[in-house]
Order: structure tokens, then sequence, then C-alpha cells
């Protein structure tokens, strides 16, 4: 039985936002104490100690205060002696008093820095936007499989120098010998704005095709099936993907910004939008931006593509430009209508993440009843 939506009011919402702001500003702590395991070199660089040790601050102070709230407005007062409890672990360890350091190089690291602060950004904005503009308006923020979609956000995020290694690997292998230097000087003259859409154009049509690859082929759909699985649509939806859809998508997509080699900029700018694009269109609102929703995919273009109806199987593939989907004739948006349901029908998976993560290469997911045919409309 799906849970019903939180009600303003009623002090549960402040007290799982304090909650939420204590475990991360308890486990920022440990990014201050421990930063060559902990954090990312090429993310340090973004970000001053200074900057986060202030951010830290700010964090601590707003989980005490929404677990005051919660205090206030709930009859339950456990949730807000929960967020009590860690803000005060929080600032026992050194929590206002932390201060960054230089940090020496290590040969391994996890990208806790980079988990924190994306899953604080990204439930900063997509939250409230749910909340309040929800497209399915009976869902809870805490469905049934909300954890195992949080596990996947948390583990290709501490992960990330696993991932960046092993899907900038094949671009490196099949280019790395060539002499590319003169076409990065080249597309690095461009004016900003042509060579960052000349980005997003190249990457997303390498992409296109990896992702349609992945749905007709019959061994790989098993693999890209789990992230259609889940028929709770949110802003944690689009982190439930196989490490093995991982690799291949984003090879596909480093394989131009290798050859090209766009500016630092233009990389980081696109790494940027793509981390927030990508929860968006997975997002449970029902904005459908305008006439923008023609120009850049939204989550009306891509819920389509997540639509349990076989009608509608294989539309909409394009990551960030539906004209590409329009291009090769797979194109869906019908005014501003949206799917009834989305998820699988024929497929089968067991739920948590291990599981999931196994289950592809032992079996497939899809009964046995149905013939291949039906099966790769996907």
């Amino acid at each position: 039985m799906s849970q019903q939506r939180f009600v303003i009011g009623e002090g549960r919402i402040s007290g799982y936002i304090s909650i939420f702001l204590g475990a991360l500003s308890f486990l920022a702590v440990f990014c201050f104490q421990f930063p060559e395991w902990l954090t990312s070199p090429e993310f340090r660089e973004v970000y001053t100690g200074r900057s986060m040790a202030i951010l830290l601050t700010a964090t601590i102070i707003a989980s005490f205060f929404f677990a005051l709230l919660s205090f206030m407005l709930s009859k339950k007062k456990k949730w807000a002696l929960i967020g009590l409890l860690l803000c005060t672990i929080t600032i026992v360890t050194g929590g206002f008093t932390v201060q960054g350091r230089a940090v020496e190089k290590t040969n391994w690291h996890l990208g806790l820095d980079w988990l924190l602060l994306d899953l604080l950004l990204m439930a900063v904005i997509f939250v409230p936007i749910e909340m309040v503009f929800p497209k399915n308006k009976n869902q809870s923020k805490f469905h049934e499989e909300w954890r195992t979609d949080l596990v996947y956000f948390v583990v290709s995020h501490l992960f990330i120098q696993f991932f960046g290694v092993i899907t900038q690997q094949p671009a490196k292998l099949f280019f790395g010998w060539i002499g590319l230097d003169t076409v990065h000087q080249w597309v690095q003259q461009l004016p900003f704005v042509i060579e960052l859409i000349f980005a997003f154009f190249i990457t997303d049509l390498f992409q296109y095709w990896a992702h349609r690859f992945f749905h007709s082929h019959h061994y790989l759909w098993r693999f890209h099936s789990v992230h259609h699985s889940t028929q709770n649509m949110d802003w944690l939806a689009g982190s439930r993907t196989h490490f093995v859809d991982i690799f291949v998508t984003r090879s596909m997509a480093f394989i131009p910004l290798y050859v090209f080699g766009f500016s630092e900029i233009t990389f980081n700018t696109y790494i940027v939008f793509m981390a927030i694009h990508a929860v968006l269109i997975h997002a449970n609102t029902r904005i459908n931006f305008g006439f923008l929703k023609y120009i850049i995919a939204t989550p009306q273009y891509h819920h389509w593509h997540h639509c349990e109806d076989p009608k509608y199987y294989g539309k909409n593939f394009a990551t960030i430009f539906p004209f590409i989907d329009k291009m090769f004739g797979t194109y869906y948006l019908p005014g501003n209508q949206w799917p009834e349901g989305t998820g699988l029908h024929e497929a089968h998976y067991p739920k948590g993440y291990l599981k999931q993560m196994i289950y592809p290469f032992t079996k497939s997911p899809f009964d046995s009843d149905l013939n291949m045919e039906d099966r790769t409309k996907r």
C-alpha cells in the first residue's frame, strides 16, 4: 500500500528535513577530517574549505531549526528528537570548528563530498517542486522503493573515481593515439555558447544511439530495463541505473568530449547541466515548460519514454534535444498529455540494489510467455 503524501503543518515534513540535514552535516565532518580519502581532487578545485565550513555551519543551524519546528507542530516527537540528536553529535564531533587544509593526492578516493553536495542541491531544488507541482499527487516521497533508488544515487556518487576511470578508457584506447591537438584548438576557439551547444548536440547524438541500442539489443535490454523498472518517477528515479548501463552510456558520451577536446569551462558546464537535467526529466512534476518542451527534453517528454503502455514503446531516446528523435523517427509528444503510468508490464525484478545488480547476469527478467519481438519494441 502506497503511503499518503505529507501535509504541510503537521510537523512531519520539518522533522524529515531536520533528519536529512543533520545526517548530511554529520557525514560532512568526516570529509574535513579525512579529505584525502573522502573527497574528490577534481571537485576540491571548485570549492574552498572556508566556503564548505560556512555551508556546514548553516546546514547544522537549519537542521536544528527544523527540529524545533517539528517539535512544536507534531504530536509525534521522535522525528524532532532524531534531528536534534544528529545535530548534537555533529557539533560534538567538530561541526562548528572544522577547517579546510592542504590535501595530498592519493591513489584512490571516495566522492563523499560530491555525494553530499549533490544530494543537498538536488533535494533543495526538486523536493519543493514535487511537493508544490506534483504530476502524481498520490505518490509519496517515501514510496516502497525509495530506499533502493537512494542506494543507486549513493553508489554512483561515492564511486565517482571508479566510474570516471572506466568510462574514459574506451575513448583513450581507440582515439588516444591520434593527434587531436589541431581539432582541440579549433573547438576551443569557438565562442562559448557555440562550443557549448556543439558539446550538447554531439554527446546527445552519441548517447541517443547508445540508448537506442540498449533498447533493441536483447541482452543489453536486461540491464537497461532496470532503469525502467520503477513505477514511481521522481527526482531519485534517474539514479536507478545498472553499472553496465552506466559504463556504456557514459563511455559513449565521453568519446566526443575527448575527441573534440572541449574547453574546461564547457566541460564543467556540461557536467553540471547534465547532473541537474537528468534529475529534472525524471521528476514527479507536472510542469511542462511551455514552448521550451519542443527545444529541450522535459519531464513530460521523458515520462513518455518510461510509459508502461506497449503502444508507446520505442519513443524519445534523446537526453537533451527532442529534434534528434525527430531526425530518426522516434519522437512522441502529444500536446499536454502525460502517460497514465510508467514502468514495465512484462518484467519482474527483485527488490533491492544488490539483487537488481546481479539478476540481469543470471537470467532475463521478462516473462517466458512473451516472444522476443514483443520485448524489443521498447
